[in-house]
């Protein structure tokens, strides 16, 4: 049975108080994040107190992992530009193609190796392709991914994203990179904005700005690529369906389909209305209808949201659930961004850009 919205409010007001907590948490320390610091707040808190774990809460935590992460996505869609996609131009678009086949096919090899499979794989797949926690946020809100392979994934990126920032502009003076080549480096092979923009501009300034840049088209690859995962999502539900003899219909069906029949994919769930809202928010700002003096408002907002998000699921999360996988995931991560790394440096040594 749908909860009422007042079942909801106990459980949301303690997610929106740690959020608010975690937060100036984020802004204070930006290499680790708001999202990060609510994620290990909603741990903490409802392992230190486990009457907040009770039934009472649970539809608030429900909702603010859920319609707020995707609300989240759309507000987070007013930060880019479609202008600066262009301007970007064809010689950085091979090197995030490529990085973004590295990552993806990355995944898909050395997770079967190292027997990390299923939600997890994808999330620090997407992850490292893409944009950190904004790419994981939009990839659980898509595919319904699991609370630990959302942690596990968080904490990949977290830890991978620290290093970058430590190690990138020293390794960068060495190689003797360009502002340019460098912010192509950073913003094809750094996750979350917040350490793109950390180690662009601990580079130069004019690194920093074109890295940013880059990082802001990168992020664009997340619609072709969730609604990719949305429509594998939508056909294994349907074949399990079938197999079960479960009836499956759907208002986009003519009827009810027997087992072993083809059924049509909810266009629903095919291209998600926070995706739609994705590329309205992102064409609004591209038309000038969202002014710049509003951006770090609506930056902060999408922050809040994303942060409330991993509170809940934070909340929700058993410490041993995330004992069964031990460092294998970590060691995905490390592969997948060694690889990414070094394949956009590569990649710009053959395109002629470095």
């Amino acid at each position: 049975m749908k909860p009422h919205v007042a079942d909801r409010v106990p459980g949301l007001l303690i997610v929106l108080v740690l959020a608010a907590a975690a937060v100036p948490l984020g802004r204070l320390v930006p290499v680790v994040g708001g999202p990060v610091f609510g994620l290990v707040l909603g741990v903490l808190v409802g392992a230190a107190v486990p009457v907040l774990r009770g039934e009472w809460s649970r539809p608030g935590y429900e909702f603010a992992s859920r319609f707020l992460l995707q609300v989240s996505i759309v507000v987070l869609g007013t930060g880019l530009s479609l202008q600066q996609v262009v301007e970007v131009g064809a010689g950085s678009l091979p090197v995030m193609l490529g990085t973004l086949a590295i990552a993806l096919g990355g995944a898909w090899v050395f997770g079967r190796l190292l027997g990390v499979r299923g939600d997890t794989q994808i999330l620090i797949g997407v992850g490292t392709a893409i944009c950190g926690a904004s790419a994981i946020a939009a990839t659980t809100a898509a595919i319904e991914a699991k609370r630990s392979s959302v942690a596990y994934a968080l904490a990949t990126i977290f830890t991978f994203n620290v290093v970058a920032v430590l190690a990138f502009p020293p390794l960068g003076h060495l190689l003797g990179l360009g502002p340019e080549a460098f912010g192509l480096w950073a913003g094809t092979a750094v996750n979350d904005t917040s350490s793109v923009v950390a180690a662009g501009y601990a580079y130069s300034q004019q690194a920093g700005d074109h890295a940013l840049v880059v990082k802001l088209t990168r992020s664009l690859m997340l619609v072709p690529i969730v609604l990719a995962l949305v429509v594998l999502k939508s056909r294994r539900d349907a074949r399990a369906a079938a197999l079960a003899d479960v009836p499956h219909t759907d208002a986009s069906d003519s009827g009810a389909a027997g087992p072993g029949v083809r059924r049509k994919l909810p266009w629903r769930r095919m291209v998600p209305l926070f995706l739609v809202g994705f590329l309205v928010a992102a064409g609004l700002r591209t038309a000038g209808l969202v002014p710049d003096e509003r951006q770090a408002d609506l930056a902060l907002v999408g922050t809040f949201l994303i942060t409330s998000a991993l509170v809940a699921i934070g909340l929700s999360l058993r410490v041993g659930e995330l004992r069964k996988a031990g460092f294998r995931p970590l060691l995905l991560g490390a592969i997948l961004w060694v690889g990414v790394a070094l394949g956009s440096l590569g990649l710009q040594w053959l395109t002629g850009t470095l």
